[in-house]
């Protein structure tokens, strides 16, 4: 064993004595926050969702709900877990802040164990403390916002990757592959877009290129004609837009009517086939850095994945984020199992102490003390002839 494994499991080891303990005193004490001890009650255990279900990215919140749905269904024909039927209840957020910390309260009101979402970062945020004050595990499938797992809540989990990974592979994107010596940032304000323009832009000039444009759309707006015209001012070699894709097809499409010929690309959350249908022909050669699409994924669950869900709803998954969801209810139902337990604080410190390499949908997963998804994966996807076609090989 090496030094480092050696270390990693020492640590573990005193954080597990320490949850032990604090679950003792809480228990003298009555506990806290009314999550300690939930177990759904009954015949069934309830787990939640809360995402886009309606508005801009709506599209997503079908795909939590489609990749739930099917799994919760195998799940109960198998016999349930620990004797028990799985139900899920699903609430809006509509990827708003405020409808995200009603949607929160309405989910701990149903007695869940855990929660699945939401999507974006800043309806994740919203509603963490939330989960965190119930003593709810909590697990976002999509939400990259680094500083999502710096608040030391020991209830809360990230399945994706972080914004910081993504920047740098977005750099070398821009500059290795495209050779931008110039580059035009453009995000909305959110808390993950102008997180990942942010970290774009600290290794792009670490690796020598010129940020040449740095502002923000309104995606309240769709005309972007006027920013537009400014960053056309600055003739840069690519743009790299960072919010979502419901803005992405309009930036696209409004830049080449505009003459923009430069190579247009965009983070993750831009990775979804509405861009195409917004932008329509202007699409063409519109590039998406992102964690690798469910089909592109080397593993025999993706693979089983995939399989299902077509066969299910008669369509591929809607994006990665779908796999992600797929995978956060997953290790829900394999920390149910392994523990024995629908105790919320049990659920997450197996999460966090004793889940090792489980065999996700979207590769091995692992999470450190933070809550975080250890190790990173990333591709690049160019549109090719209306498709999302693969322009960089998952690199890790």
């Amino acid at each position: 064993m090496d030094r480092g494994t050696w270390l990693r499991r020492v640590r573990r080891g005193t954080l597990v004595l320490l949850a032990g303990a604090l679950m003792v005193g809480a228990a003298a004490c009555g506990g806290a926050g009314g999550g300690g001890s939930s177990d759904s009650g009954g015949d069934k255990i309830v787990i939640g969702v809360q995402g886009p279900f309606t508005g801009d990215y709506a599209a997503e919140g079908k795909g939590f709900r489609q990749a739930i749905d099917l799994l919760k269904e195998q799940v109960n024909a198998q016999g349930g877990v620990l004797g028990k039927q799985i139900e899920v209840v699903y609430e809006d957020d509509k990827g708003q802040p405020n409808e995200s910390t009603l949607a929160a309260q309405k989910l701990v009101s149903q007695k869940v164990v855990a929660v699945i979402g939401s999507y974006n970062s800043t309806a994740t945020e919203a509603a963490q403390q939330v989960y965190a004050d119930a003593g709810i595990l909590h697990i976002t499938p999509s939400s990259t916002a680094t500083h999502l797992t710096e608040k030391g809540l020991k209830n809360f989990f990230r399945m994706a990757f972080l914004d910081s990974a993504q920047g740098q592979f977005a750099a070398s994107l821009l500059v290795d592959k495209l050779g931008a010596k110039k580059v035009a940032l453009v995000h909305d304000s959110s808390t993950y877009a102008e997180g990942l323009a942010k970290w774009t832009r600290q290794f792009l000039e670490q690796k020598g290129a010129q940020v040449v444009f740095y502002d923000a759309i309104n995606p309240q707006e769709s005309d972007y004609s006027a920013l537009l015209a400014n960053l056309k001012s600055t003739n840069p070699d690519a743009i790299y837009f960072t919010g979502y894709f419901s803005q992405a097809g309009l930036l696209v499409k409004q830049a080449r009517d505009m003459g923009i010929t430069v190579p247009i690309a965009a983070g993750n959350a831009s990775n979804n086939d509405e861009v195409i249908k917004t932008a329509g022909a202007a699409a063409e050669g519109f590039i998406t850095t992102t964690e690798p699409a469910p089909a592109d994924l080397p593993y025999d669950e993706a693979r089983k994945f995939v399989e299902d869900y077509k066969a299910k709803y008669n369509e591929d998954p809607v994006s990665i984020w779908t796999a992600m969801a797929a995978d956060s209810f997953r290790v829900i139902i394999e920390a149910i199992e392994k523990t024995q337990s629908t105790d919320p604080a049990k659920l997450a410190d197996y999460l966090r102490n004793d889940l090792q390499d489980f065999p996700g949908i979207t590769g091995p997963i692992t999470f450190d003390d933070k809550g975080d998804r250890e190790g990173t994966v990333y591709a690049a996807y160019q549109v090719k002839n209306g498709k999302f076609t693969l322009l960089v090989p998952p690199q890790q």
